[in-house]
């Protein structure tokens, strides 16, 4: 880690963070989890809000794609994604789904605000819940060319960041 010039974990825990916080939907994939978990890590992110089914740490199978970032991203859990909006829009979050719906924006074409932001990922089989997408200040949908009609998951995160990040 010292020839790539990385950060401890005391480091990351005490570094100043992307005010950027990943809500998962319903994952129901644990490899899908971990690898939110490292990609958090790897954009220095605020937080991952875990909801609903989805897996938390400690788990094995998180652990298996985290790769040690269980232990510097911060994370919460919450019942239902719901709460986590609540929670979110009370802070003052710009709230921003990424799913293929009616009205969404092309992440290129997305123009990120001038202040804290939630992106929310759903669910492997059934996208981001319609009453959350119903609340969110934002649709993004990642444009595609070819013949499937989505990512996985854990692509779209890492696509979305680096797009908002670069």
């Amino acid at each position: 880690m010292n020839d790539l010039g990385r950060m401890s974990s005391e480091e990351f825990k005490a570094s100043t963070k992307n005010k950027i916080i990943l809500v998962l939907d319903n994952i129901r994939s644990l490899n899908n989890v971990g690898s939110a978990f490292r990609t958090a890590d790897a954009f220095l992110l605020e937080a991952i809000y875990l909801c609903g089914v989805t897996g938390t740490p400690p788990n094995k199978d998180i652990a298996k794609t985290a790769l040690g970032a269980t232990e510097t991203v911060t994370w919460k859990y919450f019942k239902t994604t719901q709460e986590a909006v609540d929670l979110l829009k009370a802070e003052g979050y710009f709230i921003a789904s990424v799913e293929q719906a009616k009205n969404s924006v092309m992440l290129n074409q997305f123009q990120k605000p001038d202040k804290q932001i939630a992106f929310i990922f759903g669910n492997e089989v059934y996208g981001v819940e319609q009453p959350i997408i119903n609340q969110s200040d934002v649709c993004i949908e990642i444009p595609q060319f070819g013949s499937k009609h989505s990512f996985n998951v854990s692509v779209s995160m890492g696509i979305v960041l680096w797009e908002v990040l670069r």
